[in-house]
C-alpha cells in the first residue's frame, strides 16, 4: 500500500539558520525588548524601501500600527473613515477603538481591491481618512485613490499587511505618497517576525507622536534611557500611550527575514505561476496579475468557482482537506461579521461584488517552502475535488 503522504498547510514561515542564530545571539545579549536590534531593523526598512526620507518604526502587529497611525492623524468620535469590506477586521476595528465609524464599501472585481469610486460615493462631510487594503499583494488602485483623497482633503493609511514588496506605479508600496503606510510580520506574511509589524510615514509629526504612543506616551524612548552611561532615569507621561512596541527577539527574526523578501516574493511567484498554468483548464478564475512592470508579493493566491459550476464551494474546501491540502478562505467580508452587521444594519446586497467573491473562493497553500511538486499535488486535489 501507498504511504500517506503528509498534510501539506495552508501556509509555513520559511525560518533559516541565519534566523535562528539573530535570535540566540539576542537571548545571549541580555537585552530581549525593544532595543538595539529593533533599531537596526527599522533602519534596514527603511533602507530596504529605498527612500532616507521615510521613518519606519517597528510594533508589536499591523493592528498596532493602525491604530497608531489614524490616533497619530487625529481621527475621533464624530469621524468616519472608508474602508473595503473584504478584508480582516483588524483594518476597521481600530477606527473604532477612537471612537470614529467605519464606512465599509465594496471591491474592484477585477483587483479585489477597494473600489475607488464606491470610496468617492461614500464621502461625506464627517469623512476624515480611508484604508485602502492591498489585497493578497496587489497594489491597490493608488493613484486614483491619492488623486481622490487630495481633492476632498482625506488622509490615507495604507492597510499594507499583505504587500511586501508590492509595487504601484513603479514604486514599492511604503514609498507612495499616502500619509502613512502600515506593514504586517505575521506568521503567514511573506516575511516574519512571529508577531509584529512596522509603520511607515515621511511626515515627522505623525512619527514622534506615534513613537510618543507605541510605549506609554513617555516622552523618552526607553533604549535611550536604558542605555545612558549617566543617571537617566527621569521621563515624562505626556500622553495615555499604549504598549505596541517589538521586542529585539522578533526583531531578529526581522532583519534576516527582510534581507530575504526578495527571494521569497521570486518564489511565490514561480509558485504563483506553476498554479496558473496547472490549473489553466479548470472552471476557475484565476487571481488578478500585477499589470505589467509592476510587483505583485503574492502573499495569498485565491482563486474562484466559474458561474456555472454546481459543486458548493465550502464541498470543495472539505474534498481538499480530505485529500490532505490546507486552504482557507479571504474573507468573510465585514458586512456578514455580526458586530458589523448589526451596527451599520448591512446587507449582502449592499456589496454584490464582495458577497460573490466570498461565496465561489478560497485560497490555496503558498509559501516559499512549497516544492514544484507540492503544487502538482494541489492541483491534482483540487481537479478531482471539482469532478
Amino acid at each position: 500500500m501507498a504511504a500517506e503522504l503528509p498534510f501539506l498547510p495552508f501556509a509555513l514561515p520559511d525560518i533559516g539558520d541565519e534566523d535562528i542564530a539573530e535570535v540566540v545571539d539576542t537571548l545571549k545579549s541580555g537585552w530581549v525588548t525593544t532595543g538595539p536590534k529593533t533599531r537596526r531593523f527599522e533602519a534596514d526598512f527603511t533602507a530596504f524601501l529605498g527612500d532616507p526620507s521615510l521613518q519606519s518604526m517597528a510594533v508589536n502587529s499591523a493592528t498596532a500600527g493602525l491604530h497608531l497611525a489614524l490616533e497619530a492623524l487625529g481621527i475621533g468620535p464624530g469621524d468616519e473613515v472608508i474602508t473595503t469590506t473584504h478584508t480582516f477586521t483588524a483594518t476597521a476595528e481600530v477606527v473604532r477603538y477612537l471612537g470614529a465609524d467605519v464606512v465599509l464599501v465594496d471591491v474592484d472585481p477585477a483587483t479585489l481591491c477597494i473600489d475607488v469610486a464606491a470610496v468617492e460615493a461614500a464621502i461625506t462631510p464627517r469623512t476624515k481618512a480611508v484604508i485602502p487594503v492591498h489585497y493578497a499583494g496587489l497594489a491597490a488602485d493608488m493613484p486614483a485613490l491619492l488623486a481622490l483623497a487630495r481633492r476632498h482633503g482625506l488622509k490615507v493609511v495604507e492597510d499594507a499587511a499583505h504587500a511586501l514588496p508590492t509595487t504601484s506605479a513603479g514604486r514599492l508600496v511604503g514609498t507612495l505618497d499616502s500619509d502613512v503606510t502600515v506593514f504586517s510580520f505575521y506568521a503567514n506574511k511573506t516575511i516574519t517576525t512571529g508577531e509584529g509589524g512596522m509603520v511607515v510615514t515621511r511626515d515627522p509629526a505623525i512619527a514622534k507622536r506615534i513613537q510618543v504612543m507605541r510605549l506609554h506616551g513617555i516622552s523618552r524612548d526607553a533604549f535611550d534611557r536604558f542605555q545612558s552611561k549617566t543617571p537617566s532615569w527621569y521621563y515624562e507621561v505626556i500622553a495615555p500611550g499604549f504598549k505596541y512596541n517589538l521586542t529585539d527577539i522578533a526583531s531578529a527574526l526581522g532583519i534576516h527575514q527582510l534581507r530575504k523578501a526578495r527571494r521569497f516574493q521570486e518564489r511565490r511567484a514561480e509558485l504563483a505561476a506553476l498554479y496558473d498554468a496547472a490549473l489553466a483548464d479548470l472552471p476557475l478564475v484565476l487571481p488578478p496579475k500585477a499589470p505589467e512592470g509592476e510587483t505583485h508579493s503574492w502573499h495569498l493566491y485565491v482563486l474562484r468557482l466559474a458561474d456555472g459550476v454546481t459543486v458548493p464551494r465550502d464541498i470543495v474546501i472539505e474534498r481538499l482537506f480530505a485529500a490532505g491540502i490546507g486552504c482557507s478562505v479571504h474573507y468573510i467580508p465585514l458586512h456578514l461579521q455580526p458586530y458589523w452587521r448589526d451596527r451599520g444594519n448591512l446587507r449582502p446586497e449592499q456589496f454584490p461584488q464582495s458577497q460573490h467573491v466570498y461565496e465561489r473562493s478560497f485560497s490555496l497553500p503558498l509559501y516559499t517552502r512549497m516544492t514544484d511538486a507540492d503544487v502538482a499535488r494541489v492541483a491534482t486535489a483540487l481537479r478531482a475535488a471539482l469532478a
